[in-house]
């Protein structure tokens, strides 16, 4: 029984206690006080008739008008009238209740008053002995009156004393139930704070676990940093910042080898010209500093630092990858003036730094990207001015010509519902965990993968409706087996849409059987406000039974303290830190520090992008719960 439901018990059972007891008490003391009135009035009003018959002339039939006109008022239940002898002279009664008052309570009450006796005197001689009994009707009336009222009041006194019990239970439960919902969340992980209630015994339990969860923040946010240091000794040059010439390539062919809409974009490659001549005429402080600055600006010009990869490729040459940018146009004025920036810092030596701007697709292969950078960077190298940016075109042929024939076909493709591929996620033992579902749209006659049409749909805010359509498909999929359990991509800008939200609640409620087989998965490219919704996202929905996770989570992922009470169910490490990871040592350091800080947390750890048995092998030996990719089959 809950403490709620015996709090409740105890207070009713108090009221019924007092008003039983306060009933019994005042009942019984009106009774006392009745009985001993009316074995009064039957002294008196036998000593008063009995007086009264001793002055009359000892007639019987006299005596027999006075007592009758005497019980005739209707206050008493019998007079008797008795000889010397004990022999009945005269004798009226009425044993027949007159009134209301129920039986049961007359039975329970039950007056027990001496009957009044008084002596008839004939002159000096003793003529006989009166009997009178009162009538109890009215001593019942009275007490059941008195009982009805003493009733009346403490049913109004009940009401307001469960009004005022009411306010005391709600103020007791409410923080008692934010207790118990950080207790729930600390035993599934997920730690959480709350406000600290104003009992004193229920806020040092608070204080406790809001501790607890403090101290847990802390911990997870040093160890997150930690792993950030080791990370950047592993795989950013010391000097810049910016990554590894392998790590770059790593991450680039994995990029360009997905699915993902990541893998359209724009490349930058920027050389320093003469960097020794620098170093000679700067010195190696001031020229870190400019290489410094160069990386910097170079992050400045995506949207998002999240979005943006940096590279030092050799000591001069410096690659940026500008994910889901397409506008080259916008963006070489800005390029111009990083690099002027770059330029102006040391005036009189002449700093030169031509750069190329290529677009990439999920098409390119990355030796024919990167020869086509190092084509445009030779030109721009001829050049003789200091920021010389030559940008190639890509040339490929778009499924529709322009942006009416893109916004149409998106819509009618949205409409007509997209199509679901599976890939299986399995743990060490080849069991199922889940499938993967991207999404595919039909464009131009053909199922389109997810890089070809997810930059459109982003361009005209098509994210929700996608989701939507996408979600439908998966309960539409589950109803015909329910045993699965599907992974479903929600964009950051549906989970931040308050519309949306509502709308996949209400859809997920009508089928609650099959929302506990569906995981929402968001991107690692999460700021405060994704961070926030994905929260609200969770909340609502972690009653049905929904799992979430988080995709394409890179090295350079930190945030995993911000994540500490959400309940995430798993994160997907990018396919970048897993290929090749049975040969790299800093990769193996890398994952397994990423597994043990999810672990803390309960969070199941999924490897994406495995092309191999010995990948497999390796980051199951390192913790990973789970991979996926394309060397993953199913025996």
């Amino acid at each position: 029984m809950s403490l709620i439901k015996q709090l409740w018990l105890a207070i009713i059972a108090l009221l019924l206690l007092s008003f039983i007891g306060s009933l019994a008490i005042s009942i019984t003391s009106s009774r006392d006080y009745i009985e001993q009135e009316v074995r009064i009035k039957n002294e008196d009003n036998a000593t008063a008739l009995a007086l009264s018959m001793s002055q009359l002339n000892k007639d019987v039939v006299t005596l027999e008008l006075l007592i009758s006109a005497q019980f005739d008022t209707g206050y008493y239940r019998r007079i008797t009238l008795r000889d010397t002898e004990g022999q009945v002279l005269i004798e009226r009664s009425a044993n027949e209740y007159r009134g209301d008052v129920p039986a049961w309570f007359r039975n329970l009450i039950h007056f027990d008053v001496p009957i009044g006796m008084a002596t008839i005197q004939d002159g000096w001689r003793q003529f006989g002995t009166l009997e009178l009994e009162s009538q109890h009707s009215f001593a019942y009336a009275s007490l059941w009156r008195i009982m009805l009222e003493l009733a009346g009041w403490f049913l109004l006194a009940g009401a307001i004393s469960l009004a005022i019990a009411t306010v005391v239970v709600r103020g007791i439960k409410h923080p008692l139930v934010r207790v118990v919902a950080q207790a729930k969340d600390i035993s599934a992980r997920r730690f959480t704070t709350i406000k600290e209630p104003r009992t004193l015994e229920l806020r040092e339990v608070a204080q406790a676990m809001n501790v607890l969860s403090a101290n847990v923040r802390q911990m997870l946010s040093q160890e997150s940093q930690k792993l950030d240091e080791l990370r950047r000794h592993l795989q950013h040059d010391r000097v810049t910042g910016a990554l590894n010439r392998d790590v770059f390539m790593g991450r680039l062919s994995s990029l360009m080898g997905s699915e993902d809409a990541r893998a359209t974009g724009l490349m930058v490659m920027t050389r320093v010209e003469a960097l020794e001549t620098l170093n000679e005429q700067l010195g190696h402080q001031a020229t870190d500093q400019l290489l410094s600055e160069l990386v910097t600006q170079l992050l400045k010009l995506a949207p998002t630092q999240e979005e943006a990869l940096v590279g030092r490729l050799n000591g001069s040459d410096f690659i940026l990858m500008l994910p889901l940018e397409e506008d080259t146009k916008a963006l070489i004025p800005r390029l111009r003036q990083a690099l002027d920036t770059i330029a102006l810092k040391a005036p009189n030596i002449g700093i030169r730094l031509p750069t190329a701007v290529v677009a990439y697709t999920p098409h390119d292969g990355r030796g024919g990207l990167l020869a086509t950078l190092d084509d445009a960077l030779a030109e721009a190298e001829s050049a003789s001015a200091r920021t010389t940016v030559v940008v190639r075109e890509h040339q490929h042929n778009s499924l529709f010509g322009n942006h009416a024939e893109w916004r149409s076909a998106l819509n009618a493709a949205i409409t007509l519902g997209p199509q679901l591929a599976y890939f299986p996620v399995i743990d060490a033992h080849h069991n199922v965990l889940h499938y993967e579902c991207p999404a595919r749209l039909e464009l131009a006659n053909n199922w389109q993968t997810a890089g070809m049409f997810i930059p459109w749909i982003s361009r005209f805010h098509l994210e929700p409706a996608l989701d939507i359509a996408v979600v439908k498909k998966a309960l539409e999929q589950l109803a015909g087996n329910p045993a699965q359990t599907l992974g479903i991509n929600l964009s950051i800008a549906s989970i931040t849409n308050a519309e949306f939200v509502i709308e996949l609640r209400m859809l997920l409620e009508k089928q609650p059987q099959l929302a506990k087989q569906l995981c929402f998965e968001v991107p690692a490219i999460l700021n405060t406000h994704a961070i926030g919704s994905l929260r609200g996202l969770c909340t609502a929905l972690r009653p049905l039974g929904c799992q979430f996770g988080i995709e394409h989570v890179g090295a350079e992922f930190t945030k995993l303290a911000d994540l500490h009470d959400i309940g995430l169910a798993y994160l997907k490490i990018d396919s970048s830190l897993i290929g090749g990871i049975h040969t790299s040592y800093e990769q193996q350091t890398i994952v397994r520090g990423m597994a043990t800080l999810c672990h803390s947390l309960g969070i199941q750890v999924i490897a994406e992008g495995v092309t191999e048995q010995a990948e497999l092998e390796s980051l199951f030996g390192v913790g990973v719960d789970g991979a996926t990719g394309p060397g993953v089959r199913l025996n």
